[in-house]
């Protein structure tokens, strides 16, 4: 295929996503959703809208090949920090700005022309494939990849999550729970704290006890990491203060168990003095099969267009793909674009890398799905 018809195709593509604002807050993707349906159902893909997010799908049975892009963004942040306008994907030295243009709606853009070219050959050949457009992820909320796995309305056997690896292979994500822990004391007049149990003295005796929890290593070079990230206590300086609370950002090994692993700071946590320990939300890790079919599929792929081996990347963050870590679900992360372009003004893509997303994405489902 020609490299510079399809480069156009794809800012084409994007262009349109660009052009629709999706941003968080409010988070509204109903009208990029109906876009994406609107462009998905003449190609022959049955499609749904489902409070702000769109299931399009062809093809039946196994193996059910699901690909994820989050259509929402940041917001527009300083207007006069851009030097082109942010809802019209513009080219300049082959890269293409725009709100959006990184992460994640060239994933979007991918993952449509994908789809044409699917449909173009007359569907899967065997299983099924389906597209999804979510929002709720710059909000990290339940109502987007969350709500599908909720409702059923997806059941993969191999998930493909869109982020800006520059089109590198995440074959694992650590867990991560946020936990709340809360210490009490007894108030009394500054002037004499002897009378009181300052919770903040409480707290800083547990905040210790956290931090000789072991740190773990994988073979991969991840490790576990525990940050406190949030506190709160007191209400005026001249008052000890009854009551204090923390908030705990723990990243687990994907060969960590989640529950002994919150068990593990409850019983810490408890045995130096908190009162309550209560998670806020988490998941666990996950770790794709070196054997799996879309593991050797997208790096047969990446080899194929590239000339070059697949290259695997650790990331700090975690995707959408967590949601299905303990369905037994082969998940791997990708796409185009770098993460550190993103989120900011003068958001881009470069546009080699959105060209060779497409044909490592084409070559990957015709390994998959003939």
């Amino acid at each position: 295929m020609d490299r510079a018809v399809l480069g156009r195709d794809l800012v084409a593509l994007l262009a349109d996503l660009v052009a629709i604002p999706s941003t968080y807050p409010p988070g509204d993707t109903g009208r990029i959703a109906r876009h994406c349906a609107d462009f998905l159902a003449p190609l022959g893909y049955a499609c749904e809208v489902l409070e702000g997010n769109m299931v399009a799908r062809r093809g039946k049975g196994a193996p059910s090949l699901v690909f994820n892009a989050h259509a929402d963004t940041v917001d527009v942040g300083e207007r006069s920090a851009w030097r082109t306008d942010p809802f019209k994907a513009t080219l300049v030295d082959n890269k293409v700005y725009g709100l959006g243009a990184c992460n994640s709606k060239s994933a979007m853009a991918v993952h449509l022309w994908l789809a044409r070219e699917i449909a173009r050959g007359g569907g899967p050949k065997r299983g099924e494939v389906v597209f999804t457009f979510v929002g709720d992820e710059e909000n990290l909320g339940p109502n987007g990849l969350a709500l599908l796995r909720k409702e059923s309305r997806i059941k993969p056997d191999t998930l493909v999550v869109a982020a800006q690896t520059r089109n590198r292979l995440v074959l694992e994500e650590r867990g991560v729970m946020w936990v709340r822990i809360t210490a009490r004391g007894k108030a009394a007049h500054a002037g004499a704290p002897r009378n009181g149990d300052s919770a903040i003295l409480r707290m800083m005796k547990i905040i210790d006890a956290l931090g000789r929890i072991e740190t773990k290593r994988s073979r991969t070079g991840h490790e576990s990491t525990l940050s406190v990230g949030k506190i709160r206590g007191g209400e005026n300086t001249n008052v000890v203060p009854d009551l204090c609370t923390i908030e705990v950002d723990r990243r687990i090994l994907p060969e960590q168990d989640f529950d002994a692993s919150l068990a593990e700071i409850k019983q810490v946590a408890l045995a130096a003095g908190a009162e309550k320990v209560e998670l806020l939300t988490g998941t666990a890790g996950f770790q794709a099969p070196e054997n799996g079919a879309g593991v050797q599929a997208f790096s047969e792929a990446v080899r194929s267009v590239t000339g070059k081996a697949p290259e695997r990347l650790n990331v700090v963050g975690a995707s959408d793909a967590r949601y299905f870590a303990r369905d037994g679900v082969e998940i791997l992360v990708t796409g185009p674009g770098d993460g550190a372009d993103s989120h900011k003004p003068n958001e881009f893509v470069p546009l080699e890398e959105l060209v060779d997303a497409a044909l490592i994405h084409r070559a990957a489902v015709e390994r998959m799905l003939g």
